[in-house]
């Protein structure tokens, strides 16, 4: 996929999550006044919130999506770590005020009226959220991005906190158990913080330039290293930056080569790269066979330490 259509699915994954956030703060606002259902509040927070993280969603994959400049010379990719991070810290704070609110209502013993209301909003809520969720999982399948990603995971929650409010409202007036409606909030709210500290892990590994998993990294190693001229490869560094993926490793190459040599095989390596794995930024350092940088350097491997070879 270019980076063209990458950033034109992106971006029209981030204006649904806009449309549908304000579509439903309007219907849950009126939902809100005429239930007063704590569980309807904290959907109504919810859905406020996730307007904001919308927006902010929208923001960074626009960002994410522009090219490499004098400033940023491997490109603007963890703009989208950076939005889904926001996006994290607004969720825990409507989590946080649901639960507060939450527990007022449960020692004040408040009740709710008009359940119907409530209910059949929460329903068209569900409807909107399901084809929402559904169209940025098709987004995230083609373009990997962490962003939509976030705005993805705090929607499928979103399910869950509709379903709750439906429940909520359903015991608290149809089958008299009150105070439903308030523990039904808590729950919600500790859903929420569960899906924000979730959501979060992905993109503090980006910022933090985790390497890749292990199963993508001996590929990667099998590949770069099929070709019999390369006779070793250490020093293997791997990272990710919004959908780009970067890699870099030493290679060790037979002495006696010339530098015309070292370059053609180095340029061989490269498109055997690029071809099972498109679009990764890849830098090669070429050694001497033997050859050990700096060798008090746990990154740079010794030559009983260095990346194995896959068989």
């Amino acid at each position: 996929m270019s980076a063209a259509d990458r950033a034109r699915l992106t971006t029209r994954a981030a204006l649904a999550s806009v449309a549908v956030a304000l579509l439903l703060l309007g219907l849950k606002v009126w939902a809100a006044l005429a239930t007063g259902s704590v569980a309807m509040l904290g959907s109504l927070a919810d859905t406020a919130l996730d307007v904001i993280a919308s927006l902010v969603t929208l923001f960074g994959v626009r960002v994410a999506a522009q090219p490499a400049d004098r400033e940023h010379r491997f490109g603007h990719g963890k703009a989208e770590a950076l939005a889904a991070l926001v996006q994290v810290g607004i969720i825990s704070v409507s989590a946080l005020g649901i639960a507060w609110r939450a527990i007022q209502r449960l020692i004040a013993g408040a009740e709710t009226a008009n359940a119907e209301d409530g209910i059949i909003v929460s329903v068209i809520a569900l409807v909107a959220t399901g084809f929402l969720i559904a169209y940025q999982r098709m987004v995230i399948r083609r373009t990997g991005s962490v962003a939509i990603r976030t705005d993805n995971v705090h929607y499928q929650s979103d399910v869950l906190l509709n379903l709750s409010v439906i429940a909520a409202l359903v015991l608290d007036q149809y089958v008299g158990l009150t105070g439903a409606d308030p523990v039904f909030g808590v729950g919600i709210a500790l859903w929420l913080l569960w899906g924000a500290w979730r959501a979060s892990l992905h993109a503090v590994d980006q910022l933090m330039d985790k390497e890749w998993p292990d199963d993508k990294r001996m590929r990667f190693l099998a590949v770069a290293s099929a070709r019999p001229e390369a006779k070793g490869i250490h020093d293997l560094r791997t990272r990710s930056s919004g959908a780009h993926d970067f890699a870099q490793f030493h290679i060790w190459i037979d002495p006696t080569m010339t530098v015309r040599e070292a370059h053609d095989i180095v340029d061989a390596i490269e498109a055997d790269l690029a071809r099972e794995f498109p679009g990764v930024e890849v830098i090669i350092h070429v050694d001497p066979e033997g050859q050990v940088d700096n060798p008090g350097n746990p990154l740079l491997e010794t030559d009983e330490t260095r990346e194995p070879i896959p068989e």
